[in-house]
């Protein structure tokens, strides 16, 4: 006969043995790690490590990173710098021959380490076809663990939102913890979206369909927004970049005590000494888009606008064959490059091929050249966390439309009468309708626009970002 007593004692003492030895492992790992750090050679030097596994995107993440990494080497001299990458095909110069390049950043390249870490395909989202928050989540706590093995510093700043890496830096390696918040892993909008049975990038036609599975993925939702949580009140210092963000943050980690609002550094001084190239004599006139080529950046709305927009021309065929949508952005990886191709496949179908150009990894010089040629911005991210490529168009002139959320509608975009500075939109024909009104006003009524945009970007330059991060950094730096 069965005994359930005995069964129940044996699961009681294996549970127990694994925890034990769980626990052992860790704190022989602590320990080790602490031995490690007391043999460096320069006690006094303090190691400042960031977080940053795909540091040659080229993206605005990235500008975040190097401009924090100048702000830190300009103000102190008695650091050494890390900066923990994925990127194992490029040389440490490669890596910051692109910064300078796509930034127009000059870095000290004696004063900065670059720490490879190999297992950065554990928080690539190709990984996880299903429960993907979580899988990458899990999987930055593995990467974490590699790359406090292979450097221990005093201070963890994390540049790119991976928020279960810090009780790792916390506990195991004893560091200070900061970290610059571009986006929550989770919100209440992802969550709202979810109970609106609402398709979208992460909400697959399948699960927005199916009345149980939704049931499933709130319940998964709100209990990965509890982990999250806890993570996230590791850190010693937050930086945020937006009121959007700072908003969710403070909600999901109720940490307001240490949370600072830091606005991304965008390019403002430059672009706004750009001369404009275009006239209105000019044959062509072009939208441009500027933004990395990911599915949340929403490509495919910006090419259901211009179809929107051919609809509201129909009586002025010679202005529709004046207009160019020019999308221009970074390739991370493959999956990157398959999005291009298939963009490139939706705009033929909606017989916009002639209309429409995209232009891949283009170098700095370039991408102010089409700032130059450019009339029109244009960006669709919803609830787009800051929005560095709306504050870049508007510095160089150009009269943005922009997603009526997130960042460009609660810091950057004033559409009131006699302030405005830019346009916001929803769906495609809302977009189309605004790229309609700025093409049809006067250019007395444009000039204006331009004129409130480019005086209006100060506040997010980089000096103001350096002065922000660095006050932010201060607690747990000095």
């Amino acid at each position: 006969m069965f005994c359930w007593c005995s069964f129940v004692y044996v699961l009681f003492f294996l549970g127990s043995f694994l925890a034990i030895g769980l626990l052992t492992v860790c704190l022989l790992l602590r320990q080790l790690i602490k031995f490690q750090r007391r043999k460096r050679t320069d006690p006094s030097v303090k190691h400042v490590a960031f977080f940053h596994p795909y540091c040659n995107a080229g993206g605005g993440g990235e500008r975040v990173l190097w401009c924090a990494i100048r702000a830190l080497l300009t103000r102190y001299e008695n650091i050494k710098l890390f900066v923990y990458t994925g990127d194992t095909d490029a040389k440490p110069a490669d890596i910051l021959a692109k910064a300078e390049c796509s930034f127009n950043l000059k870095l000290a390249a004696d004063r900065i380490t670059f720490v490879y870490l190999r297992k950065r395909c554990w928080v690539e989202a190709s990984k996880y076809p299903h429960f993907t928050l979580l899988g990458q989540s899990l999987g930055s706590i593995v990467l974490a663990f590699e790359a406090l093995l292979k450097l221990q510093p005093d201070v963890f700043i994390d540049t790119m939102g991976y928020a279960f890496t810090y009780p790792v830096f916390s506990y195991f390696g004893g560091c200070k913890i900061g970290c610059y918040t571009h986006y929550p892993t989770i919100s209440t909008d992802m969550l709202r979206r979810v109970q609106s049975q609402t398709q979208s990038f992460n909400n697959r036609g399948y699960v927005a369909k199916n009345p149980f599975a939704t049931w499933l993925k709130i319940v998964y939702y709100r209990l990965f927004s509890r982990i999250y949580g806890w993570v996230g009140r590791c850190a010693d210092t937050v930086m945020v970049n937006s009121s959007w963000t700072e908003n969710h943050i403070i909600s999901l980690w109720d940490v307001p005590y240490k949370t600072h609002r830091v606005y991304p550094p965008c390019e403002v001084s430059q672009l706004k000494r750009l001369e404009s190239l275009t006239d209105e004599r000019d044959e062509q006139i072009i939208i441009l888009s500027v933004g990395q080529y990911r599915p949340e950046k929403d490509h495919p709305l910006q090419l259901q606008a211009m179809y929107e927009l051919r609809t509201l021309l129909n009586n002025d065929e010679a202005l529709w064959n004046r207009l160019k949508l020019l999308i221009v952005g970074s390739c991370r990886d493959e999956e990157d490059r398959v999005r291009v191709k298939n963009m490139q496949d939706l705009a033929k179908h909606l017989s916009l091929e002639n209309a429409v150009e995209f232009r891949v990894n283009v170098p700095y010089r370039e991408l102010l050249e089409c700032y130059q040629r450019a009339t029109i911005g244009l960006h669709c991210m919803w609830n787009e966390h800051f929005g560095i490529s709306v504050v870049d168009c508007m510095a160089a002139g150009l009269i943005m439309v922009a997603n009526r959320s997130g960042g460009p509608l609660m810091d950057i975009v004033e559409t009131s009468e006699g302030s405005q500075n830019g346009y916001l939109a929803f769906d495609a024909y809302d977009y189309a309708r605004c790229i309609a009104n700025i093409l049809y006003n006067t250019p007395e009524y444009n000039a204006r626009i331009r004129e409130a945009a480019r005086a209006s970007v100060e506040r997010f330059s980089e000096k103001e970002f350096e002065n922000g991060f660095l006050r932010a950094i201060s607690p747990i730096m000095d």
